[in-house]
């Protein structure tokens, strides 16, 4: 284990992370309402922090293998989601505890959208700001921001993205080089951003409310600058715009790359050029996780609509249109946006919401849950099955698109399903030890390792009133859905240290 080049690349990574302790603090003393002093230091400790790693070993440069990439990933998250709470922690008027702090700030770097706080509209603007920043840096992952750079620094990077990408198959690339994936990713990234707070603000947001948002929407995170999140605007056109860009990033950003057109370098006749890529917004229709993930979304939308009409539930069908396109989207996306307390809908609804949280978003994208490419794949899967059941000698294939998947694909699918599954009961009998009610449990783990936010119960708002032991296993939880599981669960097998 090359144990001084991985506290070399941390010492970077957060002295780099330090830097957007900045904003915030600038915000404090532009708004006049306090919290610039806790970031100044918070940015001065973990600056401090990140130099005292790196120096000792800045003189350390190896090629990473793979044991190290998933080390990497898994230290920077827990570091980083640690040094991120620390101006949650600083001794001020809106100080938290230690378990606090930590929750918060994990629960914003997993994009999860859990929180522990209430009265957030009294709170600093710096405060507000640094809430929403959080989950739009850990909603692409920092990592990949980081696999971006580390060429500089002389360190490749495949190992740390195969580890931090979602998804089953990991071993795709939209572009040769691992550095110009990742920088593309941004791009895409922050372009989708920049439009999301423009049309917000066109909307009606102020600038500010506007931003904070698009950082929350775009990484499908769910922490808004308001207790009443999306409910504190009634405004349908902003409501249906956080359902737009809530589906866009839910889309593999790997598609959004493909169909548009960009620009790139090629080495011609010794002499470097500049030419431009074809894109199709056909490569959308053409994809098959794309289509399903559509079809997912419009059809829980109709029954979430078609029910509250049915039950007669706002006095005017329009509040049960828009409403009902907004829950549906928000929660089966795992962004936790709400506009109402969607927990006391009539009949099934609350709990039909949380389990298509349980789907979630495509691979590649910024959504929580299991992926839809591996609920389509289970899907084919049992469907192979039952069709070896009835033609035993006939030979089935699960296809994607035109094309044969491996065995090792369909298998990693099903051992990850099967894992996620113990590790969902065993979360689920955590949480009932600490105090909590079955139902209650039952939401927590569903809200914390599907990085959803809101769940059932005493966990439907917020996670006040968990007891400590219940947030750091919702830490845990909150990890667990964030590194798709086997990044972080590798780390517990005497295989993985015997090299």
């Amino acid at each position: 284990m090359q144990v001084r080049t991985i506290l070399r690349i941390l010492g970077l990574l957060i002295a780099i992370f330090s830097v957007t302790l900045l904003p915030p603090a600038a915000l404090a003393y532009f708004y006049e309402d306090g919290g610039g002093w806790a970031f100044l230091l918070a940015f001065l400790l973990s600056l401090t922090i990140g130099i005292l790693v790196w120096y000792p070993n800045r003189d350390k440069r190896q090629e990473l293998k793979t044991r190290e990439g998933f080390v990497i990933v898994v230290m920077f998250w827990v570091v980083l989601g640690s040094v991120g709470a620390i101006p949650f922690w600083m001794p001020d008027a809106y100080s938290l505890s230690f378990t606090d702090s930590m929750f918060e700030s994990f629960s914003a770097l997993t994009t999860t959208g859990a929180t522990v706080l209430t009265g957030i509209d009294e709170l600093p603007h710096a405060y507000r700001f640094y809430r929403q920043q959080l989950q739009w840096l850990g909603g692409m992952g920092i990592i990949v921001l980081a696999v971006a750079i580390l060429p500089l620094l002389g360190i490749g990077g495949i190992q740390l993205y195969r580890a931090e990408m979602p998804g089953p198959m990991k071993d795709s690339k939209m572009t040769p080089r691992i550095a110009d994936t990742a920088k593309q990713l941004w791009f895409i990234y922050l372009g989708i951003t920049i439009a999301c707070a423009l049309a917000y603000w066109a909307a009606g947001m102020t600038p500010f409310n506007a931003i904070g948002h698009a950082f929350s929407t775009v990484a499908i995170g769910g922490f808004s600058t308001h207790d009443a999140s999306m409910g504190y605007y009634d405004n349908p056109v902003i409501h249906m715009i956080c359902v737009l860009f809530l589906l866009i990033a839910a889309v593999n950003f790997a598609l959004h790359f493909a169909a548009f057109p960009r620009m790139y370098s090629r080495r011609v006749d010794g002499k470097n050029r500049r030419d431009w890529t074809r894109g199709s917004l056909l490569t959308y229709s053409k994809d098959p996780e794309f289509r399903a993930l559509m079809g997912i979304q419009f059809v829980l939308m109709a029954i979430v609509v078609i029910t509250l009409l049915s039950q007669r539930w706002h006095a005017d069908w329009t509040d049960s249109l828009f409403h009902g396109i907004f829950q549906a989207v928000s929660i089966a996306t795992t962004a936790g946006f709400t506009t109402e307390s969607y927990i006391t809908w009539p009949l099934f609804l609350p709990v039909l919401l949380i389990f298509a949280s349980f789907i979630g978003g495509s691979a590649g994208s910024t959504g929580g849950g299991l992926k839809v490419i591996r609920v389509l794949l289970l899907y084919r899967q049992g469907k192979r099955e039952i069709d070896r059941l009835i033609h035993p000698k006939g030979v089935f294939t699960v296809k994607w698109g035109d094309k044969a998947l491996p065995d090792r694909v369909v298998q990693a699918v099903w051992g990850f399903f099967a894992t996620y599954a113990l590790l969902f009961v065993i979360i689920m009998l955590l949480f009932i030890a600490t105090g909590l009610d079955d139902y209650s449990a039952f939401g927590a783990t569903a809200a914390t390792l599907n990085n959803l936010g809101p769940g059932l119960g005493e966990v439907a708002s917020n996670f006040t009133t968990v007891s400590d032991a219940g947030k750091w296993i919702a830490i845990l939880s909150m990890l667990f859905g964030r590194l798709e599981i086997f990044t972080l669960l590798v780390l517990f097998t005497p295989a993985f240290w015997k090299h």
